[in-house]
């Protein structure tokens, strides 16, 4: 390891934070929870924050590197680094006024080696169901007992989440409600005009956007839509994320089968068009073509998503599930699906193609809900956080 990378930190009159996390903006892994931190901390009052971000080393990557007025350390892997980390700390931490420790899956244990009054925990989403789609017993049993095990490491630190959803899950396992602190999420863009927003498909249009993952809810949204061709015959769903070819052979190829569905890359006369990985902006377009978004995920921190194609006018169906329900504001700014269940997805699909005066009130209800948030705002009330627990 560049030995300069453990160097003591020069004194400051600014709060020094210290965020730990398996993962970072540039990771080719990186995800949601990356973008997340990167833009609230970049987006905070730097005049008055020195921001230190550590996280494993990957290929191709510096061991030093400044982004947006962040100092990014990278050390060792996702074992080491926690190792590292703590070592970096003990040389400098009487210059480091508070240690965030990124909670995604992997930890960093600051309960061991931070002190109380320093340490700050971060999390999105518990995992709780994901074990079991994800995994076969007894292996979804332990990552169960385990995952409360090490939560509770932290039920004692003061907080950050996104939902009102994950703050009830950590309430139930013994964190104090007082000390959990929502800091809303952003968009990487604004909001769209009446004048930009594309004209809806002549015929009824669904869009799923994501991972091939089953917790995702893919397969209930084929599913669910093959249910609605036997009624809307013209009907079309959009899938849009980077192939994952074996998943689709083995899980969803069946299912069309089953509702004798076509399937393949963009042609008018495929039932379900896989459009691979697109860019941002066609993404967007897609989007806002669509009439809904399709969004029956079993849990997601917030499900930035249902954000994103809201503001370019086009609400979704979400599962009762936790995070993505906070997206549709509890149902006024979208459908839930009450009973998670692809039957009950489609009867609300069949609702947005028949009920047009109900699907224009949470069309606009979406918009108008979504529209507030924006990453300036992330990290102006993530200084607020931080201003507030340091007085």
């Amino acid at each position: 390891m560049n030995k300069s990378i453990l160097n003591k930190l020069e004194k400051s009159d600014k709060i020094t934070l210290l965020f730990l996390s398996w993962r970072d903006i540039k990771s080719p892994k990186m995800g949601g929870a990356e973008i997340f931190t990167h833009e609230m901390m970049k987006n905070s009052d730097l005049s008055k924050l020195n921001i230190i971000h550590i996280s494993p080393l990957f290929k191709g990557a510096k061991n030093i590197e400044y982004i947006d007025g962040i100092t990014y350390l990278r050390m060792g892997n996702i074992f080491s680094v926690i190792l590292k980390s703590k070592k970096y700390y003990k040389i400098n931490k009487d210059k480091i006024n508070y240690v965030i420790d990124q909670c995604n899956t992997h930890r960093f244990f600051t309960k061991f080696w931070v002190e109380d009054k320093k340490r700050i925990f971060l999390i999105f989403q518990l995992t709780r169901e994901i074990w079991d789609i994800q995994l076969s017993f007894p292996f979804n049993k332990i990552g169960k007992i385990l995952e409360n095990a090490m939560l509770k490491l932290n039920k004692n630190d003061i907080t950050i989440t996104i939902s009102e959803s994950t703050i009830r899950d950590l309430v139930k396992i013994g964190f104090k409600k007082e000390k959990i602190k929502i800091i809303p999420i952003g968009l990487n863009f604004k909001p769209w005009t009446d004048n930009m927003l594309f004209n809806k498909e002549e015929n009824p249009t669904f869009i799923f956007v994501g991972r091939y993952a089953k917790y995702k809810g893919i397969d209930a949204s084929i599913s669910a839509f093959g249910e609605i061709k036997k009624k809307h015959k013209k009907a079309k769903l959009w899938i849009v994320g980077k192939k994952d070819n074996k998943y689709i052979n083995k899980n969803l190829i069946p299912i069309c089968n089953k509702y004798k569905l076509s399937y393949g890359s963009y042609n008018e006369q495929n039932d379900i068009i896989f459009y691979d990985f697109v860019t941002d902006d066609k993404k967007l377009e897609l989007m806002s073509k669509a009439h809904v978004l399709l969004m029956p995920s079993i849990r997601e921190g917030w499900g930035m998503i249902i954000t994103e194609a809201a503001v370019v006018g086009t609400p979704s169906i979400v599962y009762n599930s936790p995070g993505i329900i906070d997206a549709v504001n509890f149902g006024d700014a979208g459908y839930i699906v009450k009973n998670n269940n692809f039957q009950e997805l489609s009867e609300i699909m069949n609702d947005v193609i028949e009920n047009n005066k109900k699907y224009n009130v949470l069309r606009r209800n979406a918009y108008n809900f979504n529209s507030k948030f924006n990453w300036i705002n992330t990290g102006k009330e993530f200084t607020k956080f931080i201003n507030e627990i340091k007085e």
